[in-house]
């Protein structure tokens, strides 16, 4: 819809930002006839793609041949489509790249605005969002609108400089120059030791005289943490150079100064954590800084500024994806990664695709008397157990928010009730008499700590279903919460597959396990 189209006017919702997570939400309002519309401050979708990351390649993957004809499993390995019951484009369709390159994210984008019809208002940039009563949100060219809720799906804008004297003079991630020549026979420094900092050093391998990236923390390796967030196998090759002493290295410690020099070459000083904190001045001809982005808050007023967390980097949010201050306040997109910092997928498309139809459930349930989707199932326990393998063996969104969102299994008389991809601690109190069954996809405790490649570490079988509960690997969880007594836990023990269907192995110790909780009485 052109914004000529779309009077000033009192809508249902507001939606900030026609990125990924805001056209997720549009189009879940849209599919349900919510009067709503997405302020988008750029002339197109998806403007963050149009600039990041610097390098154009993507690190969520594009795995197009997984050998299934389902698609809700093709959507494990789908980490760039959103989620439009068959009526928008997948991006599959977009690149054959296993790491696609960001401007085929930007087509997509466009195309599944326009191909799903979502009302979008481009060159809208929200300048105020005050809450005299329901929300006014106010536009740069002076238009207003009001709302019952606002969902803020902006993405993190600003970037994330730590306060260290001096490093306004260094480049940005956002603005260093890409161009590998620009850099030749000199010495970098890169502040920061995420993907962003390797994605920048990894460019500079063939032309820098000398790379160092540098980070108060041990560098954090996604295969062995299982957050897609930490460093990634793509985005490693100079961890090559620096062990095979090609002159580049990592360097642990705190940068305490940077200095500009007349001749604009830089003085940095280090203090190196390995050594009880002994400083150094190091030169370097660049020092671009890669230390990430944070939350911009400013276009709240006072009436309605929302708490942050993490640094005041992200909004503090309830389970419900709401401000903890500010109700009717929503975040929706990468916003929402405050719910699983460092640990979940909420911070990325393939994650926070499942939270925005969570919270679109959440707001038709408050707000529309819309009940949680659900289906009856016979109140037995071999019907209880049929169901949760069927589930575990297809869901996409337990598997991409391993740990946050569950499916729920509540009795009622002779039927059961089963609802899906609830966030975990939104449940509340055990529901019902005899409480109720929580079905997640989660790893082992400390499975972070586990060398996966290190066949010396003890590993639980994959037909030793008495050890479940030890395994390191994802696997489904059935806990049952019962009015005042501790949650019993029930694991289904890993497979190298992920196939949970063995009868002896899986399904049988599940149904015992249904058998014993739900014939217990208060």
């Amino acid at each position: 819809m052109t914004e000529a189209s779309v009077p000033d006017n009192s809508l249902d919702y507001l939606v900030i930002g026609a990125g990924p997570a805001g056209l997720q939400l549009g189009y879940f309002l849209h599919r349900t006839g919510r009067k709503y519309l997405i302020l988008e401050a750029g002339p197109g979708t998806g403007q963050f793609f149009r600039t990041f990351p610097r390098h154009r390649t993507l690190i969520s993957i594009n795995k197009k041949h997984t050998g299934w004809d389902d698609p809700e499993l093709n959507l494990r390995m789908d980490w760039n489509s959103l989620l439009s019951d068959g009526t928008g484009p997948l991006f599959t369709r977009y690149s054959d790249r296993y790491f696609p390159h960001a401007d085929d994210m930007v087509r997509y984008l466009d195309d599944f605005a326009r191909t799903c019809g979502l009302r979008i208002s481009y060159d809208s940039r929200v300048v105020r969002v005050a809450r005299p009563g329901p929300f006014r949100v106010t536009v740069e060219d002076g238009r207003t609108y009001e709302a019952r809720g606002v969902i803020v799906a902006t993405g993190v804008t600003k970037p994330n400089i730590p306060n260290i004297p001096g490093i306004e003079t260094a480049d940005t991630y956002g603005a260093a120059s890409t161009d590998p020549a620009d850099y030749l026979n000199q010495r970098v420094l890169i502040i920061g030791k995420g993907n962003s900092g390797f994605e920048t050093a990894g460019n500079l391998i063939e032309t820098a005289a000398v790379i160092h990236v540098a980070g108060p923390h041990s560098l954090r390796m996604a295969w062995r943490t299982h957050y897609v967030g930490h460093l990634r196998a793509v985005n490693n090759n100079l961890l090559d150079t620096y062990q095979l002493k090609s002159q580049n290295a990592l360097l642990d410690g705190d940068v305490r100064r940077v200095e500009r020099q007349a001749d604009g070459t830089y003085l940095v000083t280090v203090a190196f954590a390995r050594v009880n904190e002994v400083t150094k001045d190091i030169p370097y001809d660049r020092v671009i800084v890669c230390t990430g982005f944070r939350f911009d808050p400013s276009i709240f007023a006072d009436d309605c500024r929302p708490d942050l967390v993490i640094n005041d980097r992200f909004p503090a949010l309830t389970p419900a994806y709401e401000s903890v201050n500010v109700p009717g306040l929503y975040f929706a997109g990468t916003l929402t990664q405050s719910r699983d910092f460092r640990r979940g997928t909420s911070g990325f498309i393939h994650g926070f695709r499942y939270g925005a139809r969570a919270l679109h459930r959440i707001l038709e349930s408050r707000h529309h008397g819309v009940p949680w989707p659900a289906r009856v199932l016979p109140a037995d326990p071999a019907a209880l157990a049929a169901a949760v393998i069927e589930r575990v063996n297809r869901t996409s969104a337990l598997w991409q928010q391993f740990g946050l969102l569950a499916d729920v299994i509540v009795l009622d008389g002779g039927t059961a009730r089963y609802l899906e991809e609830l966030p975990y601690d939104l449940q509340g109190p055990p529901i019902g008499d005899r409480g109720h069954w929580a079905i997640t996809l989660e790893y082992g405790p400390g499975h972070d700590r586990i060398d996966p490649f290190d066949i010396e570490v003890g590993r639980i079988g994959q037909s030793d279903a008495a050890r479940a509960h030890e395994g390191h690997y994802l696997h489904p969880v059935v806990r049952h919460h019962l009015p005042g007594e501790p949650v019993t836990a029930h694991h289904i023990t890993e497979n190298l597959e992920n196939e949970w269907n063995s009868p002896e192995v899986h399904v049988e110790p599940l149904r015992a396990f249904f058998a014993r909780t739900s014939a217990v009485t208060v």
